[in-house]
This record gives C-alpha cells, sequence and structure tokens, in this order.
C-alpha cells in the first residue's frame, strides 16, 4: 500500500504539473536551462569516448525521455557522462563504434540483472562522511571541469562569466518565475552577439548532427570472442553508471525531501543505456552537475523538467542548431561555477562542524574527496571511502568485545572460573580473544558465558576452539553456556570443522 501511495503521489504531481501553469513553466524552462548546459559536455564527452559527437547529443536525447518515463528519482537527470566516457572509451579506440555501441547495449543488460538482484539496496550501508565526501568532491570536479573554458582565454571571458555570476546571484531575489540560469545564459549570449566579441562557443566544441537517430543493429560477430572483448568494459559501465546514478539520487532525495525508488531506477538506467545503444548513443548515467542545475538553480521536481531536457536537446541542435553554437562557454561556465557552490556541502567544513565531529568521520569524508579528485573516478572515490570507513568501523568496533574473569569456589571445595564475553564477535574483534584467558593458572573447570555477546562468523568459532584447544593441552575442561539461537546455530554447524589441531 506504501508503494502505490507513493506512486499515486508522484503521479498526482505530473498531473498537477500539467494542470498549473506555473508550475509546468517552471519545468519546462528548467528542462531548456540543462539542454543548454548538455550539449557542449556531451560534445565534450564523446570527444573523451573518441566517437562522433553525434552518439553523445543522442544518448543525452534518448536516455532523457526514456527515464523520465522509468526512472524511479523524479527531476534527475540522466545523459551522456564523462564517467561512462572514460570507462569505455578503450573500446572505440581500439576495436571501433561498432564494439562500442554494443558494449554500451551489453552494459544496460547487466544492469538489469544487477537491479533484479537488488543491488541498489546496498546504499543503505553508504556512510554519511562518504556522502558528504562525495558531493563535495562533485562540487571541486564541476569547479575544475572549468578550467579549459577559464585558462588560456580572451580577457573578454572573465567579465562576461561576472555578469553571468550577478544576474544568478541577484536575480532569484527579485524573481523566480523564470531560472536564473536560463536569464543569465540568454543575456550573456546576446551581449557577445551585440558586441561582437569574440569568444570561444558551443560551437567550437564540435559539430552538431543534422538529422534524426535510427534504430541500428552494432555489427559485430555474435561470438564468445566479441564477448570476451566488450564484457569487461560493459561490466565497468554498469557499475559506475549505477553506483552514480545511485549516489545521485539519493543527493536528490536529501534536497527535496522525498523518497525515491532505488531498484526502479536501476531498471530505468539499464533499459536507458540499452535504447541509447540501439539509436547509436554512448551510453550513460545520472549527472550531478546537471542535476544540480534543475534540483537547486531552478527549482524543478517532476519528471517533466527531465523529459523537456531530452526533448530540447534534439530540438535545439536540429532546429536552433546555428543559434545555439553562438552561446558563449563563458555563460556556461558562469552557470556550472554556481552549480558547483551550490553543491557543496560548507556547512562540514566549518571549524564549528570539525570541532564537533569525530575525527573518524572527518576523514572519512577527506578520504572519499581526495580520491574521487584524484582519481577522477566518482565510483573509485566512493569504493575507496566506504572501505576506509568499514577498516575504522572495524577497528573500533574491535576493542568493544571485553572479557572478565571471576574464580567461583563450590561448596565441595572445587574451583571453576568463569569468563563473561561482553560484545559483537566477529573476525577484528575476536582475533585477540585467545589471548584474554588465563590457561596455566585457571583451575581445572572452566565456564565461557556467552549471554551478553553475538558470534557473526566462523573467525569467532574458530577462536572458541582454539581457546578449547589449549585448555585440554592443560587437562582442563571448557564448557561454553548461554549463547543465543543464532549463535548455537552457528557454533554447532562449525566448531571442529576449521581446521587442524581442533
Amino acid at each position: 500500500m506504501a508503494i502505490l501511495s507513493r506512486e499515486t503521489l508522484r503521479a498526482s504531481q505530473t498531473l498537477n504539473a500539467l494542470r498549473t501553469p506555473r508550475i509546468l513553466t517552471r519545468e519546462v524552462l528548467a528542462g531548456l536551462v540543462v539542454a543548454i548546459a548538455l550539449i557542449p559536455e556531451a560534445i565534450s564527452f564523446s570527444i573523451i569516448a573518441g566517437v562522433d559527437p553525434r552518439l553523445g547529443l543522442f544518448s543525452s536525447f534518448i536516455m532523457a525521455v526514456s527515464i523520465a518515463f522509468l526512472g524511479g528519482r523524479p527531476a534527475m537527470i540522466t545523459a551522456a557522462t564523462g564517467a561512462i566516457a572514460l570507462v569505455i572509451a578503450p573500446v572505440a579506440r581500439e576495436y571501433g563504434t561498432d564494439y562500442f555501441i554494443a558494449t554500451v547495449i551489453l552494459g544496460g543488460v547487466i544492469q538489469l540483472i544487477m537491479a533484479a538482484l537488488g543491488v541498489a539496496k546496498l546504499m543503505r550501508f553508504i556512510p554519511r562522511s562518504v556522502m558528504v565526501g562525495f558531493v563535495n568532491s562533485l562540487a571541486i570536479l564541476i569547479f575544475t571541469a572549468q578550467f579549459p573554458y577559464l585558462f588560456g582565454v580572451p580577457w573578454e571571458v572573465y567579465p562576461l562569466i561576472a555578469v553571468g555570476l550577478l544576474v544568478m546571484i541577484g536575480m532569484p531575489r527579485l524573481t523566480k518565475v523564470v531560472p536564473a540560469p536560463l536569464v543569465a545564459v540568454v543575456l550573456v549570449t546576446i551581449l557577445v552577439v551585440w558586441m561582437a566579441i569574440d569568444v570561444p562557443n558551443v560551437g567550437d566544441q564540435g559539430e552538431l548532427p543534422q538529422s534524426l537517430p535510427e534504430l541500428l543493429i552494432p555489427n559485430v560477430p555474435l561470438t564468445f570472442e566479441t564477448l570476451g572483448i566488450i564484457l569487461p568494459y560493459a561490466l565497468g559501465l554498469a557499475v559506475v553508471g549505477l553506483l552514480e546514478s545511485l549516489m545521485t539520487a539519493k543527493v536528490v532525495d536529501d534536497i527535496t525531501d522525498t523518497p525515491s525508488r532505488k531498484t526502479q531506477e536501476s531498471y530505468g538506467q539499464g533499459i536507458a543505456n540499452m535504447l541509447s545503444g540501439f539509436f547509436g548513443g554512448m551510453g550513460g548515467c545520472a549527472m550531478i552537475g546537471q542535476t544540480m542545475i534543475n534540483v537547486k538553480a531552478s527549482g524543478a521536481r517532476t519528471r517533466l523538467s527531465t523529459f523537456f531536457a531530452g526533448i530540447f536537446v534534439l530540438a535545439l541542435v536540429l532546429l536552433l542548431g546555428d543559434v545555439v553554437a553562438a552561446i558563449p562557454m563563458a555563460a556556461l561556465v558562469a552557470v556550472m561555477i554556481m552549480v558547483s557552490v551550490a553543491t557543496f556541502d560548507w556547512h562540514s567544513v566549518r571549524i564549528n562542524t570539525l570541532k564537533r565531529m569525530p575525527k573518524s568521520e572527518t576523514s572519512v569524508m577527506l578520504v572519499t574527496v581526495v580520491a574521487v579528485v584524484w582519481t577522477h573516478n566518482l565510483a573509485i572515490g566512493v569504493v575507496i571511502g566506504v572501505v576506509f570507513a568499514m577498516v575504522l568501523f572495524a577497528r573500533r568496533v574491535a576493542h568493544l568485545a571485553t572479557v572478565t574473569r571471576r574464580v567461583v569456589a563450590a561448596p565441595d571445595g572445587s574451583l571453576t572460573a568463569f569468563y563473561t564475553v561482553d560484545g559483537e564477535l566477529f573476525f577484528a574483534s575476536s582475533n585477540d580473544l585467545t589471548t584474554q584467558f588465563q590457561y596455566a593458572v585457571d583451575p581445572s573447570n572452566i565456564v565461557i558465558d556467552l549471554s551478553r555477546s553475538h558470534v557473526w562468523d566462523a573467525s569467532t568459532v574458530a577462536a572458541l576452539d582454539a581457546i578449547t584447544t589449549k585448555y585440554a593441552r592443560f587437562g582442563k575442561s571448557v564448557e561454553i553456556i548461554d549463547m543465543n539461537a543464532a549463535t548455537h546455530a552457528l557454533h554447532t554447524r562449525l566448531s571442529g570443522h576449521l581446521g587442524d589441531g581442533h
């Protein structure tokens, strides 16, 4: 019932947007702003991948439109991305465009399999500190991506960027009916054309297509040799694409205070990549920069903005190609600078926050940022951040398991050593367990009380076996008592079967 009501709510939001001119205008204009920013990036990503710019532009159109219907996160933008371009670029360079497109299609198929396996549910294991690092590193990457358009350019670029920034800072204080980024792009473009200023523009990034995308089947032999060539790259596309998309969806969830359906988004990404490949696109995933333009800068909240972004990409390059080509890169750089500033979590680096936050949390955030910025790969950076957080957590939990000892005398005068184990027992905390028992000095009877602990893995069972074996060498008996049901079942199944000497 919860899922049904959530879907009904989303459908009603879209219908409400269609019926409300003010909201519909906001969504349409937000899509237009995103499309204008998408075009030069799609061309650039095509160049990175070593393919014709049409593949990036067609991919952006097809993926944005399809994900608007199939995705699980309204207002999130999916299109051709630099991360995907980097992952599969070697295919185009070494084997040609047909193998490249086959890789994109197979990547989509793998994403569908991953969605069916419930990979999206793993998002719950990503710590908040990694999320903060992810957001901050994205802001840094968005800003540094503008460097080619900031250095070695005519001096006129800088005042044009300043004009764009001033418009986007000041206009929201006057009105939010029209997205400020759109006004900034239009105003800066008019200034450049009117004053005949010679600065880099969108047309300098590559040739725009002149025709609609066509359905095609990649001309590759259907053999295991072909599969061996494209599978590693397709797997990389699937993993990187899903990870970036799900992380971006989580960021949008936090910004809009609305939940998303991560599994549905995973299925949508897979189908969108397959469609992109069959129509000659280069594949892609969610774009954090364009999504922030859509959600934060333009205030979009529904699937309509994503749909119109895709439609406008195609319409602009086919119908208004000359106009789009004349848009100065300075205008788009100004938009992306504002996006990077808005994306960065400034609260996370305030002195008071750093003083209050545990050092381990801050270090995880910093490691994630450094890893992402250093590798320019969001997936690798996030994985490194998660692994680092796991290591710190394991070290911290390892010290929470304690062993207390007391010796009790029975009425007949015999002595028994009682050991009470407190805490969670797993590979990290159980490694030192064997050193906390007094094998030589203990009496002949030993009782180990596990009522206040839980055994999680084979490492702990092996440690308990080792303790029993050591006492046996001294001719002493060990009884383990008060195990909970799960611990008892695991101990019964594994005890005595984990190696030599047991």
